[in-house]
């Protein structure tokens, strides 16, 4: 089945970023000159999918003007006659079909997937992080969606990282497929080290079916008393095994400090008006460490 229907989750404090996050929700940093939920839509869009349920909390509303028409600002760049710009602008609104529910409580990703229940039906569906920006020629979220159509299976996207970041994360039991994809038949929350199946971690997609919400439904509140999507997908592994897809992209933690600068100035070494100008203030200012 083509996978349609993605649920982005955008409904956490955003701590990590702190004091910028107090007015301005994490979702809406921006990498160079747009917001991270913009890439994320727009990895979507790229992929396929039509129809976007973004979960958000309160006090996020500036998301929902993001992707909606901005009557007096279009008029303005027409006047100026700025049109590639408002060519850009009205492009936003009308990307894919964006609906929004609130998570009036951050009780856990797992809680937050469960919101989208109405929304997803009987189909299967993808789930993107609000924190992780993952950009490449082939965006991430095609190639889980690629993956379930194949082998019919609830697919995470997952990548080795270092010890002490499974520990943060997730780790996959897990063996290898074909194409980059292995068959996991186990998974744990943030293990502890005599609990690591393997350096493998799930990162900030997965594509689920629609039994995800039955199984949400009947597992009980885990680490730091959240419903945890990892715990629901675990059962899941373990009744008819699940499919990982070591994805190729470069991933962007929007919570993580430095690895939001790098974000902004990797981006913009990409784009041809500023990119020799930022080289050049790059090697300038090396040569001063």
């Amino acid at each position: 089945m083509k996978i349609k229907k993605a649920v982005i989750t955008a409904a956490g404090y955003g701590t990590r970023m702190l004091p910028a996050t107090k007015s301005m929700p994490k979702e809406m940093l921006p990498i160079l000159d747009r917001p991270a939920i913009q890439y994320i839509v727009e990895e979507c869009v790229s992929a396929g999918i039509t129809d976007i349920l973004i979960i958000l909390s309160r006090g996020k509303h500036v998301v929902e003007d993001h992707f909606d028409r901005s009557p007096d600002l279009e008029r303005q760049l027409l006047k100026s006659g700025k049109t590639a710009l408002y060519d850009e602008i009205v492009k936003i609104g009308s990307m894919a079909n964006i609906v929004y529910v609130r998570q009036a409580e951050q009780l856990g990703l797992g809680h937050a997937v469960l919101c989208a229940k109405s929304f997803a039906g009987n189909e299967p569906f993808a789930v993107l992080y609000g924190d992780d920006v993952i950009m490449g020629d082939d965006p991430v979220i095609g190639q889980l969606c690629r993956a379930y159509e194949k082998h019919g299976k609830g697919v995470v996207g997952i990548k080795e990282v270092p010890a002490e970041d499974v520990m943060r994360y997730s780790s996959m039991k897990l063996s290898p497929m074909e194409d980059g994809c292995y068959c996991i038949t186990d998974m744990i929350e943030k293990p502890a080290p005599d609990q690591i199946f393997s350096n493998f971690s799930i990162l900030g997609r997965c594509v689920l079916p629609p039994e995800i919400f039955d199984i949400l439904e009947h597992t009980p509140c885990g680490r730091n008393n959240e419903l945890q999507l990892t715990d629901a997908m675990k059962a899941l592994a373990l009744k008819e095994t699940m499919v990982g897809v070591d994805f190729t992209g470069t991933r962007y933690d929007m919570g993580n400090k430095f690895s939001a600068l790098k974000a902004s100035i990797e981006v913009g070494l990409t784009r041809p008006e500023i990119a020799e100008e930022l080289k050049a203030y790059i090697k300038n200012l090396a040569e001063t460490l």
